[in-house]
């Protein structure tokens, strides 16, 4: 039976993800604060419950990250940045990634063919800014993206079959995107299956590159 990892596995996504896969046949462990304690800005928590799983994982799917603090809202301008909000935007979307790839390299099988995938978002690409605002929200996810990008050059030496990607969900109904009603959105199951589309058809030779939800590589 093949296996996934889910981390961020109480949000509207990681949730879907558990879902659809669970579906398809797979062992599923979903990871959350809710569940499981697990808060990705502190190194002890993600070392305490990333540390006690298991592999080989087929797939490991990091589906955490906020959009602001609790009660606040993206930035519109430079005089709206505020230091210790913009901090805790790139603990939770930037570092607590990077706490939880450090953990993904032992659980991946050494032989066979395996799947990495941080959600990340398109607003993170520098080259597709072209409305601005959103600095923490926009900064942190540009700097997922790199250590995404990182971590599949390191991986890739010993997993040779290893593709770790980055990935834009497109903008899906979930409470992190209620404040924004005119945006399309699609449904937290058809975003997870658009999803696992995507990262069904990827290659080794396509690790350390970020595509969006209908397959397109996104640029940096």
């Amino acid at each position: 039976m093949q296996r996934a990892l889910i981390v961020g596995a109480s949000g509207g996504i990681g949730a879907a993800l558990q879902r659809v896969l669970a579906d398809r046949g797979y062992d599923v462990v979903g990871l959350s604060r809710t569940l499981d304690g697990l808060d990705v800005t502190d190194a002890a928590s993600v070392d305490r419950v990333l540390g006690a799983q298991e592999g080989p994982f087929d797939i490991i799917l990091v589906a955490s990250g906020i959009l602001a603090p609790e009660g606040g809202t993206p930035e519109k301008s430079l005089d709206q940045i505020d230091a210790a909000a913009m901090a805790h935007v790139m603990a939770v979307n930037a570092i607590g990634p990077a706490l939880v790839l450090r953990h993904v390299p032992r659980m991946l099988p050494t032989d066979a063919r395996s799947v990495v995938g941080v959600l990340t978002a398109r607003v993170g690409s520098i080259g597709d800014n072209g409305l601005g605002g959103w600095y923490a929200y926009r900064a942190s996810k540009s700097a997922a993206n790199q250590i995404v990008r990182t971590a599949a050059i390191e991986i890739g030496r010993k997993h040779k079959q290893a593709v770790v990607v980055a990935l834009h969900p497109g903008t899906v109904a979930t409470p992190f995107t209620k404040a924004y009603p005119g945006h399309r959105k699609v449904a937290p199951h058809e975003a997870a299956e658009n999803l696992l589309r995507v990262t069904d058809g990827l290659t080794p030779a396509e690790s350390g590159k970020f595509f969006d939800w209908a397959g397109k590589e996104v640029p940096w």
